[in-house]
C-alpha cells in the first residue's frame, strides 16, 4: 500500500507483487485558509488523518470485495509534501496546523539559517530556502515561542501519518528530513542546529532510510481502519522523490522528466552533484546513490493560462499538423526563471511570424522541448550521466505527439510507465524490503511500460538547428551566458 499526502488530497494505491493495481482511493482536502497573511500556508493535520482513514478503508474494503484478506496488505509507506513540519506533543497531538511546504513565512529569518548552515550547504550542495522546515522551525521559535516550548517533536506530514497509524511520532526518513537539515552524508543531526539556532536536537525526529521499518499498524489504527496488525509501516520519502522512483528511472544514469505545470527532471547519480548557480540539489538514494533535481518554472502551465476551457488533446491535435514549426517560442507564464538557468528577469518570448493560433500552440510545444534539452545539456555539462532513456510522467507525458516532438528535440528514447504517480513510488518503498531486497529489485519487478517513443529522425535534423537557435535567443536576452 502507498500512501500520498499531497496539498490539495489524499491518494491510496494498493498493488500486487508485479505492481497491478488491486485497489485505490482519493479524497480531496480542504485548502488553506483564505484567512492567512500573504505567502503563509497551513493546513489541518487532522484532516490529513481523516482522509488517509477513509480511504484506506475505502480500498480495505474494494480488496475483500476481490477475495483478499485484512493480512494480504503486508506493507505500507507514506510520502509528502517536501518542507511541510508540524510540531507535536508528547502524545502526537499537534500543537496547531502544520506549516506547508510553500508558506514563506520564515524569509525574515532565512539568512540567519544560511550563515550558521553555510558549512552544510557548501557540503550537500543546496541553499536553504525559506520553504524548507528548518527556517520554519526557527520562526516559531521566535514568532510562536509558547507553542515552541510545549513541542514535543517537529516532524513531517508523512511523519504524523507514521504515528496515527503505529503510535510512534517520533520516527521520520532521510528524504523527508533533508529540508530540515539533515546531514546526509554523516546521516546526523548537525550540532549547529542546537548550538546556533537554539532548536534542541532531542526535539527531531530519528532518521531512517526509506523502506526501513518502523513498526507494525497499532490495535487502534487497526480498528481505525480496517488495516491488520501484521501489516508491516515502513519510512517513505517526499512525493516528488516518490514520483520519481515511481517512473522507473531507479539506475545510474536513469532519469525522470515530470512535465505538469512546471518541468521537473531528477536523476540518479553515483557521485553527489554540485550546482554552483544552485539550479538543482540531490536527494539520497534508500541504496547509497544520489537523487539530483530540479525544477523550470516553464511547463504546461501556459495551456490552461492562454486557451482556458479547450482540451488540450484537441489543440495537440489541431497542432501536430504544423510539426515542425519555423518559429522559436518560450512559453514562460510568469517572471522568472530558476532551472536550467537562472535569470529572475525571463519572460517569455515569441520568434518568428505567424497567424495561425495552432502554430502558435506548436511552437511552444516545441520550446518546452528546447528547454527540457538545454536543462539535460547542462546537466551532463556539471558531471551528470544521462542514458539513452527519459521516463516521462506528469499530464503533458500523456501526449504521444508531444513525447515525439521531444524525443526528436534531445535524441533519446521516451518511456511513460503505466503507473508514474506518487502513491505507486511509496507502494514500491513498502515492498521494497518486505516482499524483496531492495528498490532496485521491486522496482524490475513491479513497474510496467505503457509507451515508447524513438525520435524521429527528420524531425530531428530541423530540430538540432532550431535548438540552436533557441539558445541564441536566449543568449540575446542575457538569460544565458
Amino acid at each position: 500500500m502507498g500512501i500520498d499526502v499531497g496539498t490539495q488530497g489524499v491518494r491510496v494505491l494498493v498493488v500486487d507483487e508485479q505492481g497491478r493495481p488491486q485497489a485505490s482511493a482519493n479524497l480531496v482536502l480542504t485548502p488553506s485558509p483564505t484567512t492567512l497573511p500573504p505567502g503563509w500556508a497551513e493546513q489541518s493535520a487532522d484532516s490529513w488523518w481523516a482522509a488517509v482513514k477513509i480511504c484506506i478503508r475505502k480500498t480495505i474494503t474494494a480488496l475483500k470485495e476481490k477475495g483478499y484478506q485484512t493480512g494480504d496488505v503486508v506493507a505500507l509507506a507514506i510520502d509528502s509534501t517536501s518542507g511541510t513540519i508540524l510540531p507535536v506533543d508528547a502524545y502526537g497531538e499537534p500543537l496547531r496546523p502544520a506549516l506547508m511546504y510553500n508558506d514563506n513565512r520564515s524569509a525574515s529569518i532565512l539568512q540567519k539559517v544560511r550563515e550558521v548552515g553555510a558549512d552544510l550547504e557548501d557540503k550537500l550542495g543546496y541553499a536553504f530556502k525559506s520553504s524548507f522546515a528548518l527556517p520554519k522551525i526557527v520562526s516559531l521559535h521566535v514568532n510562536e515561542p509558547t507553542i515552541f516550548e510545549q513541542t514535543a517533536r517537529f516532524i513531517h506530514a508523512a511523519d504524523y501519518i507514521v504515528g496515527c497509524l503505529t503510535g510512534n511520532f517520533s520516527v521520520s526518513d532521510h528524504s523527508n528530513a533533508l529540508k530540515t537539515g539533515f546531514d546526509l552524508i554523516d546521516y546526523k543531526w548537525p550540532d549547529f542546529i542546537e548550538r546556533k539556532l537554539n532548536i534542541p536536537l532531542d526535539r527531531l525526529p530519528h532518521i531512517l532510510s526509506p523502506g526501513e521499518p518502523i513498526e507494525h499498524v497499532s490495535a487502534l489504527a487497526a480498528c481505525e481502519t480496517g488495516l491488520s496488525e501484521n501489516t508491516q509501516v515502513v519510512a517513505g520519502m517526499t512525493d516528488g522523490s516518490a514520483s520519481q522512483i515511481a517512473s522507473g528511472a531507479v539506475s545510474i544514469g536513469a532519469w525522470n522528466s515530470t512535465l505538469g505545470t512546471t518541468l521537473v527532471l531528477k536523476g540518479i547519480s553515483q557521485y553527489l552533484l554540485k550546482d554552483p548557480l544552485g539550479r538543482f540539489y540531490s536527494h539520497l538514494h534508500p541504496q547509497g546513490m544520489w537523487m539530483p533535481g530540479g525544477a523550470s518554472n516553464t511547463g504546461a502551465e501556459w495551456i490552461t493560462k492562454e486557451y482556458p476551457g479547450q482540451d488540450p488533446a484537441d489543440l495537440v491535435a489541431q497542432a501536430t499538423h504544423y510539426l515542425p514549426t519555423e518559429l522559436i517560442a518560450y512559453p514562460l507564464e510568469r517572471r522568472g526563471e530558476r532551472f536550467p538557468f537562472v535569470a529572475p528577469e525571463a519572460e517569455s518570448f515569441f520568434e518568428g511570424v505567424s497567424d495561425n493560433p495552432f502554430e502558435h500552440f506548436a511552437a511552444k510545444m516545441e520550446g518546452v522541448a528546447f528547454l527540457e534539452r538545454m536543462a539535460y545539456d547542462m546537466l551532463e555539462s556539471l558531471g551528470a550521466e544521462v542514458g539513452d532513456t527519459i521516463y516521462v510522467t506528469g499530464g503533458g507525458a500523456r501526449s504521444d505527439v508531444w513525447l515525439q516532438v521531444r524525443a526528436s528535440v534531445m535524441g533519446r528514447q521516451m518511456i511513460r510507465p503505466a503507473i508514474g504517480e506518487a502513491a505507486m513510488g511509496a507502494a514500491l518503498l513498502a515492498a521494497s524490503k518486505t516482499l524483496f531486497r531492495n528498490l532496485g529489485e521491486a522496482s524490475q519487478q513491479m513497474i510496467s511500460i505503457e509507451t515508447r517513443i524513438e525520435p524521429q529522425p527528420l524531425w530531428q535534423e530541423i530540430y538540432e538547428e532550431r535548438y540552436q537557435q533557441f539558445c541564441q535567443a536566449c543568449q540575446r536576452r542575457g538569460y544565458l551566458p
